[in-house]
């Protein structure tokens, strides 16, 4: 873990997104096995121009419906990342329950998807960003690829709503 922790950091300070601000902001949870980023940190991940079809889902662990459809994001994980489908989860939990709650949930459900905590203490500095429509609600779930792009401020209430929306954007 802590080979791909560096590689990680790395990669964001070569990016050049690691000023010496966000790096002490941050710090604080260096030694964690994920990525905790601000969105400057994050935004490269929505603008992607490869041959991947990206499911970036946006939860927090205290969000009941989150919670509840993680399990169709780990399947689609699972069952579609030889068709270059790529499943980010990005955690919005708080910061102080960071290295409580949400390291707890994740060594409990071993989620296999990638998961990025998102420490960005104003979400109106960001939202807009990621689409303009979102009132800032979640759960919610950016699908793009290089020829299409979609959001949903939705739950999804079974696998297959979520396979339907991603075959739309894969030419099978």
């Amino acid at each position: 873990m802590p080979f791909l922790k560096s590689i990680c950091l790395f990669a964001l300070f070569t990016l050049g997104l690691a000023n010496v601000q966000a790096q002490e902001k941050l710090a604080e949870f260096a030694d964690l096995p994920l990525v905790v980023t601000d969105y400057a940190g994050l935004e490269p991940l929505f603008q992607q121009r490869n041959d991947t079809t990206y499911v970036v889902n946006f939860w927090a662990t205290w969000c009941g419906p989150c919670i509840k459809e993680l399990p169709y994001f780990e399947r689609l994980n699972r069952e579609w990342k030889d068709k270059k489908v790529k499943v980010v989860l990005v955690s919005l939990d708080f910061k102080s329950q960071i290295r409580t709650r949400l390291m707890k949930f994740l060594e409990k459900k071993q989620l296999e998807s990638e998961v990025v905590v998102l420490h960005q203490s104003n979400a109106n500095d960001w939202i807009d960003k990621v689409d303009p429509s979102w009132s800032g609600s979640i759960p919610a779930t950016l699908v793009y690829n290089r020829q299409k792009r979609a959001f949903y401020e939705q739950e999804f209430y079974n696998y297959e709503e979520l396979v339907s929306i991603v075959k739309s954007f894969i030419k099978m």
